[in-house]
């Protein structure tokens, strides 16, 4: 995992990123083909300290945020996927166009 969107405060990421960013919260899909098209997952995995707000660019990272033994509290954001890149520094293609 490494794709990140940061934003100022270290709790509520997932509403700091629909407020500044535009983004939508969400339910968790079900799979990542479920995530609609021109759209990006944040996926916002809460810590004891912090909460890290992760880009589920591909099926790899998405399953990698959804361990089943990993019980942490999860929230979710979709964000338009050029943003999404914009934010963390991702340059690949969104492949699901």
């Amino acid at each position: 995992m490494g794709y990140y969107v940061e934003v100022p405060r270290n709790f509520d990421k997932a509403q700091q990123i629909a407020d500044l960013y535009g983004g939508i919260l969400a339910n968790r899909p079900l799979t990542f083909a479920d995530i609609p098209k021109g759209k990006a997952l944040i996926c916002v995995l809460r810590n004891p300290l912090f909460e890290a707000a992760g880009f589920c660019y591909d099926e790899r990272e998405f399953n990698a945020f959804h361990d089943p033994n990993d019980r942490r509290p999860r929230s979710y954001v979709l964000l338009d996927w050029a943003k999404a890149s914009e934010l963390t520094g991702f340059n690949q293609p969104n492949r699901r166009m």
